[in-house]
């Protein structure tokens, strides 16, 4: 199925304004109509704001802020409401921010009383009054977004509104992305993968997203069953719905109405693709991409299902895998390398750090600092970062997602992590960070051995360590660096 119509700018859909529905969030429901109404009122406000904050809530606040932001040519940041005052206070001083979009109904952290700050009145959707902005160039608007920090402080991603076009143009095509579409997720809002695919995504195509506020199994059904036809989920999410298939029928059966199961963010567990298989006939894709780039790859819809692949370049997007000398490695799906990127949608730089920037580009390709290998085909799989899942052992260039995921295939194993420790005979020891299963009694020697059955010796791991929790960001990825002799995390 093709995309409905061809765009000529990232907001034409709510430019053209046509009267079926275009978003529904926990607060309500706008029509295109109205969101261009809402957008075309506060963009006129926004004219002299340079740069935003967005407090990135899952309501339609937000949605009516970041377009009009975009469509008045602003700067706008996502603040995720989550966020410690540490980290927030980084990102105010880094982007220069004193002027704050919210619902009127949010609650603020105090560190944010002295910004100034514009309440967006969802009921202004019904005023048609305000003209649409005049033209504003497709790079004069910038979404600035700010990396985890997992290894130093939180870099702000800038990324202009024609990437954002290109990007999505290129991944709709690959998905057949249309306007009869209606997306469901419950995703971040202040996240690539939230944001951009989840709510530009099907704003640009003229299609409809319904955002659940917070993830429950029950809400996933509840809005497939109303006519949801894809769904974008991290695997953590789609590991609860593999868990709840065995006593919901109803789910299984609003799975398989739906057009696209969508998983990103992460790698998906092979145990819960199959159990998603089994009682829904239907295959999650799995596609790749970071903020720096956006969306990298795809599997494709209706192509023969490659667990463990995130699928191919999409069109416009360039890939590499090289070793330490920027040298190609070998497309054999075996020899790890680094991945490069080159594409339309690259981001504009860091914000004001131009050296950093630099750093990271090479001949006009991206160091994405993932791990992967390459098929004959050019199917590209992942197994791992850079910085904290290549591990050089005795010799060996090991990386830990292949690993991780012959673990997951353990019926007790419930979550795991591999990371590399110093030792001095390797250089470093593979230890494999375990939280048994509900019930489950596991023997590190018996899952040390596990591994060499179905890997190489070499990668099999020296050590296990028993945890009851790995530590997660808000995007459900585990964060390696908290992983310590130390680490004795408890559910909360």
């Amino acid at each position: 199925m093709p995309m409905s119509r061809e765009r000529t700018s990232l907001l034409e859909a709510i430019e053209v304004g046509e009267n079926r529905i275009a978003v529904s969030m926990p607060d309500g429901t706008l029509t295109y109509r109205q969101l261009r109404n809402a957008v075309s009122l506060l963009a006129g406000e926004l004219r002299s704001e340079q740069p935003l904050a967005l407090w990135a809530t899952p309501e339609l606040a937000t949605v009516i802020g970041l377009c009009a932001a975009l469509a008045s040519g602003t700067s706008v940041v996502p603040l995720n409401p989550k966020s410690g005052e540490r980290e927030v206070e980084h990102v105010l001083n880094d982007a220069g921010l004193s002027t704050l979009i919210a619902s009127p109904h949010a609650a603020l952290p105090p560190l944010l009383s002295s910004m100034r700050r514009i309440d967006v009145d969802v009921a202004l959707a019904d005023n048609q009054s305000a003209p649409w902005p005049d033209d504003v160039p497709a790079r004069a608007s910038t979404l600035i977004m700010y990396t985890s920090g997992t290894t130093g402080p939180p870099k702000g991603v800038v990324l202009s509104s024609s990437a954002i076009q290109a990007n999505l143009e290129a991944i709709a095509s690959v998905w057949g992305w249309s306007e009869e579409d209606h997306l469901v997720h419950a995703l971040p809002l202040f996240h690539v993968h939230g944001l951009v695919l989840g709510v530009l995504g099907p704003l640009f195509i003229g299609a409809r997203v319904s955002h659940l506020g917070s993830f429950s199994v029950d809400g996933v059904t509840e809005a497939l069953v109303a006519g949801g036809s894809m769904l974008f989920a991290v695997p953590t999410m789609y590991h609860r719905v593999a868990n709840a298939l065995d006593d919901d029928p109803v789910l299984a059966s609003a799975l398989a109405g739906a057009r696209l199961l969508v998983s990103g963010s992460g790698p998906l567990m092979k145990s819960d693709y199959e159990k998603i298989v089994r009682a829904s006939g239907q295959h999650v894709i799995e596609r790749y991409g970071m903020t720096e780039t956006l969306f990298i790859t795809s599997a494709v819809p209706g192509a023969p299902p490659r667990p463990g692949y995130v699928g191919h370049a999409l069109p416009s997007v360039e890939i590499r895998v090289v070793d330490e000398s920027l040298v190609d490695v070998p497309s054999d799906d075996a020899t790890v390398g680094a991945v490069l990127v080159r594409s339309p949608s690259l981001f504009d730089g860091y914000l004001n750090q131009p050296g950093v920037t630099e750093e990271a580009m090479s001949d006009g390709w991206f160091s994405t600092g993932d791990l992967g290998v390459l098929a004959s085909d050019g199917a590209l799989r992942l197994v791992g970062r850079h910085s904290t899942d290549l591990i050089k052992s005795g010799g060996y260039r090991i990386g830990t997602g292949e690993i991780e995921q012959v673990l997951f295939e353990h019926s007790g194993v419930e979550d795991v992590a591999v990371t590399g420790v110093p030792d001095a005979d390797l250089g470093e020891r593979i230890v494999a960070w375990i939280v048994a299963g509900e019930g489950a009694t596991l023997d590190a020697q018996e899952l040390i051995d596990f591994v060499a059955l179905n890997l190489t010796p070499h990668k099999r791991p020296r050590e296990i360590r028993f945890v009851t929790q790995l530590p997660r960001n808000a995007m459900g990825k585990i964060q390696k660096h908290l992983l310590t002799s130390e680490t004795t995390f408890t559910r909360t």
